[in-house]
């Protein structure tokens, strides 16, 4: 494995020209800074005539706030609904058979760059080596960047004793500010050199077609497709309760939810691992926000904001779920932080948003993007209502929910968890994953923990935006999980009846 020592001055020359891609083609539209002084402005004159409102109407006041809050929390729920509706009808994944990937002649094939960044994760190393060798691509084609920080020692030591004949270049950043993965992706893009660009984690054992698939996809799609998002799922999905309900989220997310918004070329929120993109419409757009802790979702709506379309390839990456509770919280949180501050970002110039995206994008990215955190933050408020009532009887409760705002509460409150209930078992059917049933049936208590993460992203919002919380892999090992050559495994054909009758006989055989 090639340690490349870039010198100092070049090093902090190409970070801090990369800091800067973001804002030179994107002017104002980075997460450097959370909200523009139009913005605060905004922000502050809400807040104000809230506390007025409340000071002399607060009965009159909490009753809006809370009509407001059922009528985001039930549009976000259909629109929830909608997009697994298209997802189960209309599956809009681009799938490359085995026989095709293999097909294209090695010397046709594009050099690829495989940036992986990695901090504290000694002990994943080898398994990702091991992964990374079994991806079937020529390796004079192959170009792996592995991006380490220079003070990261023991994964550095790590790095250095392994042997592999697979071309992986080891970069290694110097200290700097901010320190996050986006940060290091764009200085492995500077030393990059492939036409195809995608990203892995230190944790991924990808479909070893992926590569391959991939490079069919974009030949046969159009030339304004700029990035295909490989959908992703866990080994060690049993491990326990919480894996389990990570595992069947996850289907859910890349089977359904993310092939509804392609099928109405909406824009997507990227995940952070297995997406590949060309280099050109990486560079039209500048790149990676250094400063966004979910910089994934953030390109992805910046790419379809320059013209650029993304599409979901049906092709596999096996990631390591998290067996830990605080770890889970952690890296929630930082997801809906990133969610939040892609919405904030994006909501600087509405109308340019709308230009860009048509009002259809638009309403997309709000109900998608912004929603998503608040949507789980709802779930506590409503459910934390419903238990205070049924305990204490409070009358002021009662008097929140007046005449036809409490049927239509009522409805949001059962008809909301049923169906999100029910929503998962449809993805867990369609996917043949009924080991996942019980865990699916017990997801309220799993949303009490993502209201706990959104609530804590919306405090570090404001106290500490741009601080990323590391994600501790490798955990499986110490519970017995199995990795290495096993751990990989193509998930099952997705089974999506095309029409009611043969929906109707589905159940009926079931």
């Amino acid at each position: 494995m090639k340690i490349r020592e870039i010198p100092e001055d070049l090093a902090e020359e190409v970070l801090a020209e990369s800091l800067g891609w973001v804002e030179a083609k994107n002017p104002g539209m980075t997460a450097a800074s959370q909200v523009n002084r139009g913005q605060k402005i905004g922000l502050i004159c809400m807040a104000v005539t809230v506390v007025l409102c409340l000071i002399l109407a607060p009965l009159g006041t909490l009753i809006v706030l809370t009509t407001a809050a059922t009528l985001v929390y039930l549009i976000t729920l259909g629109h929830r609904i909608y997009l697994v509706r298209i997802g189960l009808g209309d599956d809009s994944s681009i799938q490359v058979a085995d026989e095709d990937a293999r097909a294209v002649p090695d010397e046709e094939l594009p050099i690829y760059t495989l940036l992986v960044p990695a901090y504290g994760e000694p002990q994943v190393l080898p398994d990702l080596v091991a992964a990374l060798n079994r991806i079937e691509y020529p390796r004079d084609r192959i170009d792996v960047k592995l991006l380490l920080e220079m003070g990261d020692a023991e994964t550095i030591a790590a790095a250095r004793a392994i042997e592999t004949d697979l071309p992986v270049e080891v970069l290694l950043l110097p200290a700097g500010e901010p320190q996050t993965k986006p940060r290091a992706l764009n200085f492995g893009l500077y030393f990059a050199r492939g036409s195809l660009v995608t990203i892995y984690d230190a944790e991924d054992h990808p479909d070893p077609l992926q590569l391959r698939r991939a490079v069919v996809a974009f030949s046969r799609g159009a030339d304004d497709v700029g990035c295909l998002q490989g959908k992703l799922s866990f080994y060690g999905g049993t491990t326990n309760l919480l894996t389990r309900w990570f595992t069947a989220e996850y289907l859910t997310w890349f089977n359904l939810y993310l092939p509804g918004l392609a099928s109405t070329k909406s824009p997507i929120p990227l995940g952070g691992t297995s997406n590949h993109f060309r280099r050109e419409a990486l560079e039209e757009v500048g790149c990676w926000d250094a400063f966004n802790v979910t910089e994934d979702c953030d390109l992805g709506i910046r790419l379809q904001r320059k013209g650029w379309r993304v599409g979901v390839l049906d092709s596999s990456t096996m990631e390591e779920p998290n067996v830990d509770v605080v770890n889970w919280v952690k890296q929630r949180s930082r997801w809906y932080k990133g969610y939040l501050q892609t919405w904030l970002v994006g909501m600087r110039d509405p109308r340019g948003m709308v230009r860009d995206l048509g009002w259809a994008g638009f309403g997309h990215f709000c109900l998608f993007v912004g929603s998503t955190p608040v949507l789980a933050v709802l779930n506590l408020w409503f459910w934390a209502m419903t238990l205070m009532w049924f305990v204490t009887k409070a009358s002021f409760i009662q008097a929140l929910f007046p005449g036809a705002l409490y049927y239509l509460a009522i409805f949001s409150w059962f008809f909301g968890n049923v169906v999100i209930i029910y929503l998962s078992i449809l993805t867990l059917r369609a996917v043949r994953r009924p080991e996942l049933l019980v865990s699916a049936l017990l997801s309220p208590l799993y949303w009490i923990l993502m209201a706990v993460a959104a609530l804590r992203a919306m405090i570090q919002l404001v106290t500490d935006p741009s601080h990323w919380e590391k994600t501790h892999h490798g955990l499986t090992l110490d519970q017995g999980e199995g990795r290495g050559d096993a751990a990989w495994a193509k998930p099952p054909t997705r089974e999506a009846p095309a029409t009611p009758e043969a929906e109707e006989k589905s159940l009926n055989q079931s």
